[in-house]
């Protein structure tokens, strides 16, 4: 528990660090970002399929679990959200009031507090699951970050609200690590709804966000994030019986 909640408090501190970035004097490298979020989304895609998905269908409804972790943040992101997408927002049409910015926090506050559920049933399972899926969400706390703190202030909010909604994700992302052990259902299913949330998070937005750069870089940093998991995984060591 003290583990998963240390690596969580540690992932939610990224999230403060693209806020940052955003609400600093220098404005974020698109390419940068575009690349890290590539790389971010080839990892966390083979960490959710090849790593948790396994250690996840232990028990009965665990598929299910996973089907709902994936409706979920498509139901919090991109249903009941007017506007969301992963890096710096630009899309100046679609901000036409401050309720924009609320509800792009409010599609994220689930997918952060997953974070933190994702990095503590990891643990749960071996130190190795663990830090892989750690890394994993380290990968995408940035651009999250950035793309919170760039909507808010793109609809008209103030850098303090900015500031206050990232510091939100982060909370939550460290909320997520607390309450994971000590709630049964979340306990029992976590990694498995965590799972859906990260192949969602991969697939439905990393991932179509980098196909948007026409960047050769960009596309081939999903490739190396894929490949990255394997390299690391091999770093680790084995847990027994695995």
């Amino acid at each position: 528990m003290i583990t998963g909640l240390l690596y969580s408090a540690f992932a939610a501190l990224f999230d403060m660090l693209g806020g940052a970035i955003v609400l600093g004097k220098q404005p974020p490298s698109r390419r940068a970002l575009a690349i890290l979020s590539g790389f971010g989304a080839g990892f966390m895609l083979a960490v959710a399929l090849i790593g948790m998905m396994p250690e996840a269908l232990g028990n009965e409804g665990s598929l299910a679990a996973i089907l709902i972790g994936y409706m979920l943040v498509h139901l919090t992101q991109h249903t009941i959200t007017p506007h969301f997408h992963f890096g710096e927002e630009t899309h100046a049409e679609a901000m036409v009031s401050r309720g924009i910015g609320v509800w792009a926090l409010v599609g994220l506050v689930p997918h952060s507090f997953f974070d933190g559920v994702a990095i503590t049933s990891g643990f749960a399972n071996g130190a190795s699951l663990g830090t892989l899926v750690f890394v994993g969400i380290l990968l995408h706390k940035i651009p999250t970050g950035v793309s919170l703190a760039s909507v808010m202030l793109a609809s008209g909010n103030t850098r303090r609200q900015a500031f206050l909604a990232v510091s939100a994700i982060a909370v939550a992302t460290v909320l997520g690590g607390i309450i994971t052990p000590l709630i049964g259902p979340l306990k029992a299913y976590g990694l498995p709804l965590a799972a859906g949330v990260t192949i969602y998070v991969a697939a439905s937005n990393l991932i179509p966000e980098s196909q948007h750069e026409r960047n050769a870089l960009v596309q081939t940093a999903v490739f190396v994030g894929a490949l990255a998991y394997f390299l690391l995984k091999m770093l680790l060591p084995v847990a027994p019986g695995h």
